[in-house]
């Protein structure tokens, strides 16, 4: 289903999908990842499947896998401006654990 849904916009991270009642954000880097749960991402106060990554220790912890706007609330450009901030912050995460790396 979430598949078959048009792009928006696609970035480097990032995918926006059109869907029927919301505009789906989705994180590239847990494309493949089990859906967990969903329920509502305490930081963008919107509708997130979640997964589960493990830390070096074996820790598990619940991470966003795609996010939910509904289109009654936001427009493209507020999902785009998350979408960004996601963009930028694993930017620099690759910038500075992989800095000889080209894109």
């Amino acid at each position: 289903m979430l598949l078959d849904l048009p792009v928006l916009k696609k970035g480097t991270f990032y995918f926006i999908k059109d869907g029927e009642s919301d505009i789906v954000m989705e994180d590239k880097t847990k494309r493949g990842l089990e859906i967990k749960e969903t329920s509502v991402d305490e930081k963008i106060n919107v509708k997130a499947d979640k997964g589960m990554i493990h830390d070096m220790d074996g820790i598990g912890h619940r991470v966003p896998i795609r996010w939910y706007f509904p289109k009654t609330s936001y427009d493209l450009s507020q999902v785009v401006v998350h979408a960004e901030d996601m963009e930028k912050k694993y930017t620099e995460l690759r910038e500075l654990t992989c800095p000889d790396d080209d894109d």
